[in-house]
Order: C-alpha cells, then structure tokens, then sequence
C-alpha cells in the first residue's frame, strides 16, 4: 500500500511517501523558521497561509523524487491534532481533497501518535511492550505501550513542557529564535561546576513532570548575573549547561521511575527535544546500566515531519480503519482516545 503523509500541525510542512512492503520511499521538510524569527515565536495566520503556498510544490517534488505518480496512491494521512486549528485544516483540506479526486481513503492522524511511531521507520524497531517519553515544544509524556493505539497515560506535564521551557530561557537570555536549539549550542560552552539547577518533582512520588519552576530558577540566576555585572556570554552559557542539566536527570529519574514501575526494560524516546544530545546521553546510559534497550528516531524524524505521519497513517490504513469525507481539526486531543488496532 503506497501512502501520502501530509503534517502542518506547527510551523513546518512535511510530505512523505511511505510503502508497507519498501518502506520510506521519499520525503520534504519545509521549515518556517526564518519567517517566524522576525516575531520570536509562531504566528498562527502566518503559518497557515505559509502551509497553503508550500503543500503543492512540496508534494510534486515528493513524487518525483519517489518515481511515482498519484494514481499510484492507495490511502493518504494527514495530521489531524492536536496543533493550531488554521495549519491543521491546510493538510487536511490537501489531502481530503484529493482522496475525493482519487476515490481513495484519507485518515486522521493524532501528532503525538506520529511521534511516538517515529522509530519505527528505522532499521531496528522497538518490540512492545515499551515505555515511550514524548517530549517536544508543547508536550512531556510518558506512556506505557502495549501496541498500536494500546496507550496508557503514566505522567504528564503539570505545565510547561520540556520544549517550551527550553525555548523560554531562551527568550530569557535574549539568545534567539528557536531556542531549545540555541540553548544547547551555548551549553556546550558552559562548565557544569558553576551553578546547580534543582531537579523538579523528582523528590515527589508519581511520573509527572514540571518545569516551570526552572524557567524561573533561571531567570532569577541571570537577574542576578546583571545585579552584580557578571552578565557575560560565558555566564550564559554556564546557565545554559546547568538548565539543561537539570532537565536531561530530571527526564532520566522520571524514565527510570516508569520502568521500574512497569516492569518494563525497554524505551523510546521521541519528539522534537529527542535530538537533545545531552539528554540522549543520559538515557542511554540509564539503558546501558540497566543493560536494557533504548530507541531514537533519526534526528531529523525528531522534529514535525511527514515521514511520521505516513507511517502512522498507513498502520491503521492496514487495520482497516475508514473515516467519513467530513473531516475537521481537533487542536487538542488525548492519545488515550485512539482506537487500538
């Protein structure tokens, strides 16, 4: 079965064809980025009509470099949530429209369910059951996963999400948009001796995460580097190394914590902060003492991508799911919802 994945959930359009017998056959990545630096952050509108000018050129250039042709497709996947109402209708609308031209099926797929399958597309796959930490710009989960929309919801983020912490020091020490990225380059030149971050609910029972409070601890560290002129880019970047730290063992407690709760020995870690290289390395050296298995996706099926989607889509495409030709966005919506196939 030959699918289109089509993702605008955010601020980047992904398109990708994905085979069930060849696997990945192609897929583009147009990013946003540029467009929304000039702002700090995302802009809704923006985004959308940005969606609309790039969905076309995108999926032409997909089949050209796939070899194949649209009357070739059997089933197309598109985002449906959660994600910001506007982007999410572009995909939609794309591929419910040409399902109805090609009189194929067209389905919905939940984002954090692309993400969560996103190892899948790679050589060595993860076996269920597993533990999956989800943590991106607008989410930080951990999931027990028994199979294909089999999810149970074990912690979650009691407010800023892993992502969204790291894009708002950021924000805080004036270093740019997107931050999480920027905020991992300077990391690298910081001394992990300087300043000691606390690690958030870690010394609570439960599997849930915070990390507001170190958005704040941060903040209040930089104000007082500029009380005392000591604002300089070396002290940016020690702030920068002790942050990420504090999130890198505050995740690698939390993944310890679900294991040893389930009973489980296997985990994967998905979503755009999964290209975090110091939290990489902390859970694969969890993994490694516990002599258990750990799974990334590559790092560039980290971000939003349409990669993801396809897969996702052609799973339950499989299993036989159908919708009807009504379709609408769903800008928030529980994984644990899903149907299980």
């Amino acid at each position: 079965m030959l699918v289109l994945g089509i993702e605008s959930s955010c601020d980047e359009t992904g398109l990708a064809l994905y085979d069930t017998e060849q696997g990945l056959l192609a897929h583009h990545l147009y990013s946003q980025v540029a467009l929304h630096a000039l702002y700090g952050g995302v802009v809704p509108e923006l985004a959308s009509r940005d969606h609309i000018q790039r969905l076309i050129p995108l999926l032409q250039q997909t089949f050209k470099e796939a070899g194949r042709s649209l009357p070739e497709l059997m089933g197309i996947a598109y985002t449906a949530g959660p994600g910001l109402v506007g982007a999410l209708l572009t995909g939609a609308s794309v591929a419910r429209s040409l399902a109805f031209a090609l009189n194929i099926p067209a389905i919905g797929v939940h984002h954090m369910e692309g993400h969560l399958l996103a190892p899948m597309l790679e050589t060595e796959k993860p076996q269920f059951p597993f533990i999956c930490l989800l943590v991106s710009g607008g989410h930080s989960m951990l999931i027990r996963v028994d199979g294909i929309g089999r999810y149970q919801l074990l912690g979650d983020t009691m407010d800023d999400a892993a992502g969204e912490a790291f894009d708002k020091t950021a924000k805080l020490l004036e270093l740019g948009y997107p931050g999480g990225p920027e905020v991992s380059k300077l990391a690298m030149q910081g001394r992990s001796d300087r300043y000691t971050f606390p690690r958030p609910m870690v010394d609570r029972p439960g599997l849930d995460l915070s990390f507001s409070g170190l958005k704040t601890y941060t903040l209040n560290t930089w104000q007082k580097a500029l009380q005392t002129g000591d604002a300089t880019l070396q002290t940016k970047a020690d702030i920068c190394r002790a942050f990420e730290l504090a999130v890198a063992d505050t995740l690698t407690i939390k993944c310890k914590r679900a294991l040893d709760q389930e009973g489980l020995n296997r985990l994967v870690v998905s979503g755009g902060v999964s290209a975090n290289r110091e939290i990489r390395a902390k859970l694969q050296q969890l993994m490694a003492k516990r002599r258990g298995e750990v799974y990334f996706p590559r790092l560039e099926f980290c971000t939003d991508n349409g990669a993801m989607i396809a897969y996702a889509g052609a799973q339950r495409l499989l299993a036989g799911e159908e919708e009807p030709l009504t379709f609408g966005a769903r800008p928030r919506w529980s994984l644990e919802e899903l149907a299980p196939i």
